[in-house]
């Protein structure tokens, strides 16, 4: 992604052993478009979930009414990230992909010489900014599928 597209690493997490096992990446000012994150299925190459930026925490709310009247599968949400600091809603799109909503108006970069933010793997244990554990579809679910 950052060689090819030109995006740029904001955070990551690095586990015990040295090994990145996750990135959030960007591409214009938003503080990340697109993340990928070690797959506990052990395939390669799949995506895990691209981000779109609401105006608001209330535009993530309503997005979780409207989801929940019109059958769209929420995975986890409406929560509050530990990486990010973002309000986020994670939802399936009709074709199976992972999207989240996110609210990151207060995280916008604009520094050309923006450093990575790397979280240590016990800060990563300690689940999501108010206590709510990491789901485990989100280390096991990528899209394309695996059989």
């Amino acid at each position: 992604m950052c060689d090819a597209l030109g995006g740029r690493v904001t955070e990551q997490i690095q586990l015990d052993s040295g090994v990145i096992s996750g990135q959030w990446t960007h591409f214009a000012q938003k503080s990340y478009d697109l993340v990928y994150t070690t797959d506990w299925t052990k395939s390669k190459g799949r995506l895990h979930h691209i981000a779109f930026a609401t105006y608001t925490r209330e535009d993530i709310l309503r997005a979780a009414d409207i989801a929940l009247d019109n059958g769209v599968h929420i995975e986890t949400g409406p929560h509050k990230h530990a990486i990010q600091q973002t309000f986020f809603l994670y939802l399936y799109e009709p074709g199976g992909n992972r999207v989240e909503l996110c609210n990151p108006t207060g995280r916008l970069i604009f520094a050309p010489d923006w450093e990575p933010i790397t979280w240590t793997e016990a800060e990563r244990a300690k689940g999501q900014a108010w206590g709510l554990k990491t789901i485990e579809s989100f280390h096991t679910r990528g899209t394309p599928p695996v059989e």
